[in-house]
């Protein structure tokens, strides 16, 4: 088990934080309490506290897409998958570089256009209410089994690790400093918040790449060091973790549930002022998602060059791959940079955290409280949603002791578990728009049906562990690449889709006016121009910025991906 290899290894020891280090600890939860308190004061109605009044710029929209993002499982996650696998685990940050311009230029017009808070709300005008309920649903779960409980407990280790904090002391007093700004000022604390804690990140992230590259010879010294298929982004069809085949056909459909139909995600880019802040701040976020393979993934190949000894190798595989990144930060960084590194770690948990408090919140007091009590105030509505984190931390925490059945890879872990949750809603959202005869009825057993599928799939592998099946068609369910799996799902979950819509009548065109490609010129009921200044269109200038950025972002990373295929 991974707590059970890390504490195993005798070179690692605990570092006691340096007074310098402490203060600059001191200093980051300063202006992070500073900025939430700050927002904590303005006018509370549900626009001000769920979606920041509607008035966020474009950078940090993209840094919010961002921090929302990585969390202190990346920084384990893939560290730990690069020095088990080289870098093609880096293959999915590159893959959501595409999939931001993708929200950016194909969904995010159809989101503002609706004018919705929640994207339950959004498919629940698109099809129908049994949707909305199913997705909200399906979303508060999903946070609870890949991002909640993941994020405590990675933060939990690597401060256990590096420093010696208790792992439960510091997973509650985590949540309740993350919860305390995020109650208090909604969605704005929580993107300003994430600006800060995206500088941060970064700089941390930084500062241990070039420390290590340092140490191991440089990037010439590290490619002598290691196997040379670490280096290769693209993997056979048998390779049991990143197949080729899984990676270009799988991967996109993770991608465009995560980060094109995700409360979390979305979240940011309805928060938007106006259109051309909106699609900018995705196109910013895409280059910020370049960065992990050099940030987070290199480092997992720098602790493998320098400290094989401390790697357990079954048959030509690395096991215990996640003991990689706090062995770096124990034993490369410096006084004052080690209270660096534990303060972007605290960003990048604080920021993720406080990210899908905040969504959760919004979508079980606005897709179920709003619905039970239609006449709320907008007072009790804000009120509701401060209340409704605290459940979802509870059942996070009670999930934690679980995780390491499925996966020692927390980044494999969470991917898997997304995998058997995307596949019906990226459908949905994606013929929805694409297809007005799409209906209702179709929507809703298509999710369904991909409910079970992902079900079935999830309860025998955690069964298998200790199990472990010898007949062939479960062997087949649970052996199968988990992307290899989203593909067969996608399929399935289309088929119902247009199937069973086939069997009902076609929605009214009145329905579905304004979101659907065939309908986007016709007007929604929901929206008016005067009322919703958001909905202003990009200005053709900004549109021509965001269409050159977009082109960079598009020939940087299919560069990468030429370089290190």
């Amino acid at each position: 088990m991974l707590a059970a290899a890390i504490v195993r290894i005798a070179l690692v020891t605990h570092r006691i934080l340096a007074p310098t280090d402490l203060v600059i600890i001191g200093i980051y939860f300063a202006i992070i309490f500073g900025i939430g308190f700050h927002f904590a004061k303005k006018g509370r109605t549900s626009e001000d506290y769920f979606l920041a009044s509607r008035n966020i710029g474009w950078f940090a929209i993209g840094a919010s897409l961002f921090v929302s993002n990585i969390s202190t499982e990346h920084f384990i996650g893939l560290a730990g998958s690069g020095a088990t696998s080289g870098l093609a685990v880096g293959d999915f940050e590159w893959l959501a570089c595409m999939m931001l311009l993708l929200l950016g230029w194909v969904f995010v017009p159809f989101y503002l256009r609706s004018n919705v808070f929640t994207m339950p709300e959004f498919l629940e005008r698109r099809f129908n209410r049994n949707c909305a309920n199913y997705l909200a649903t399906i979303s508060v779960i999903a946070y609870i089994f890949t991002k909640i409980s993941v994020h405590l407990y990675a933060a939990g280790i690597v401060l256990e690790r590096v420093v010696g904090w208790n792992q439960w002391t510091a997973a509650i007093i985590l949540v309740i400093a993350t919860g305390v700004y995020t109650i208090a000022g909604g969605l704005a604390a929580v993107i300003y918040t994430d600006l800060v804690q995206t500088l941060i990140l970064l700089a941390g992230a930084i500062a241990l790449t070039l420390i290590g590259l340092d140490k191991v010879g440089g990037f010439a010294g590290l490619r002598a060091a290691l196997p040379d298929s670490f280096f290769h982004m693209i993997k056979p069809a048998s390779d049991p973790e990143f197949p080729w085949t899984g990676m270009v056909f799988g991967a996109p459909i993770l991608g465009i549930w995560y980060w094109c139909t995700d409360q979390v995600i979305v979240q940011r880019v309805l928060s938007a002022r106006d259109e051309g802040h909106a699609k900018a701040g995705t196109i910013f976020a895409g280059f910020l998602k370049v960065l992990p393979v050099f940030l987070l993934v290199l480092p997992g190949l720098i602790c493998y060059a320098l400290y094989p000894q401390l790697f357990t190798v079954v048959d030509g595989k690395v096991t215990n791959g996640d003991i990689a990144f706090p062995t770096l930060v124990i034993n490369l960084l410096p006084t004052g940079l080690v209270g660096l590194l534990i303060a972007a770690l605290l960003a990048a948990l604080m920021g993720a955290m406080s990210s899908v408090f905040n969504s959760a919140s919004t979508m079980v007091t606005l897709d179920f409280y709003k619905k039970f009590r239609p006449a709320a105030s907008e007072k009790q509505l804000v009120n509701f949603g401060r209340i409704a984190t605290g459940a979802m931390v509870v059942l996070g925490l009670l999930w934690v002791p679980f995780i390491h059945l499925l996966s020692a890879q927390l980044y494999i872990y969470l991917q898997s578990v997304q995998a058997y949750i995307s596949p019906p809603i990226a459908v949905c959202f994606i013929f929805g728009i694409l297809w007005p005869r799409l209906n209702g009825e179709g929507a809703i057993s298509s999710l369904l049906v991909g409910f079970v599928l992902g079900a079935v799939r999830f309860i025998f592998e955690v069964l298998d562990k200790t199990k472990h099946y010898s007949s062939p068609t479960l062997r087949w369910l649970v052996d199968m690449n988990f992307l290899h799996y989203a593909v067969l799902m996608f399929v399935v979950c289309a088929i119902v889709l247009i199937g069973v819509s086939m069997m009902y009548p076609a929605p009214e065109r009145k329905k579905i006016a304004g979101l659907t490609f065939a309908t986007v010129g016709d007007k929604l009921d929901t929206t008016d121009l005067k009322e919703t200044p958001h909905l202003k269109r990009e200005t053709p200038a900004e549109h021509r910025v965001n269409l050159a950025f977009t082109l960079v972002l598009i020939a940087t990373v299919f560069g990468l991906w030429i370089y290190f295929r």
